[in-house]
């Protein structure tokens, strides 16, 4: 064949194109499976960080094996349909749930469930709610660890896909998750949430913290993801404050 031809060049290109989309289609199928087993180890990691736990990557699994007693699913009337222990911890449906679309799904469906972790760290049982919201420019999420008063926040870890750096990205700092230490979600036994506040302002009625400076919008997506995430759980956090919720065995 003439290599200088239209149809030697034609064939080469097309051969070229179909070459390189299978290696690409090869080399995305090898890769899915540690890319799948990063991003898990990437939630264990982000759930511990909201017990104040932060293990080597060796050490993430084993870590998240012993603190993690139940992975529970609980539908909106706060009753666990559900329950995932032992050996099924970090292997079932409620961690690998996508909860950002559960939380769309769930406003029209509160038969469904939504994943709730069961943590004991230094004696102390936690109950650990995973958020999803909105930020500036994309989406945030994070896990909040409360006390088995079901009231009293014991942390917190924040993360975003695509925040300002030096701006809103701050969200994912322990400088802004520490501040959610030791506040209330309830007041006069009514939920209130944790207001995310412009610096220097105050409120009376609900426990704040001061939201980021320069990060306005993405200090509201925080604020506005932690009412609407927790209130999801409110019927099963009414249970943990009367002593009706599971117990860690």
């Amino acid at each position: 064949m003439n290599r200088d031809s239209n149809t030697y060049t034609i064939l080469y290109a097309a051969i070229m194109v179909v070459v390189v989309a299978i290696a690409l289609a090869l080399t995305a199928v090898a890769l899915r499976k540690p890319q799948l087993e990063n991003e898990r180890i990437d939630k264990m990691q982000q759930i511990l960080r909201a017990v104040h736990l932060e293990p080597t990557k060796d050490q993430v699994i084993p870590t998240y094996t012993k603190v993690i007693k139940q992975e529970l699913l609980v539908n909106g009337q706060g009753e666990v349909i559900a329950t995932f222990e032992g050996d099924q911890i970090a292997q079932n449906e409620a961690f690998q749930m996508n909860t950002a679309n559960q939380f769309k799904l769930r406003q029209q469906d509160p038969t469904l469930g939504l994943p709730v972790y069961v943590a004991e760290v230094e004696g102390q049982q936690l109950y650990i709610f995973p958020m999803d919201g909105a930020g500036l420019w994309g989406a945030i999420w994070g896990f909040l660890a409360v006390q088995a008063d079901g009231s009293a926040v014991y942390g917190a870890d924040f993360s975003h896909a695509g925040e300002t750096p030096g701006l809103g990205a701050e969200i994912a700092t322990k400088h802004f998750s520490k501040e959610f230490v030791g506040k209330q979600l309830y007041r006069d036994g009514q939920f209130k949430s944790i207001a995310v506040v412009k610096h220097g302002r105050s409120l009376d009625d609900q426990d704040y913290v001061d939201g980021i400076s320069g990060g306005t919008l993405t200090s509201n997506g925080v604020n506005n993801m932690l009412w609407s995430s927790i209130h999801e759980y409110l019927p099963y956090i009414e249970q943990i404050r009367s002593g009706q919720a599971v117990a860690v065995e």
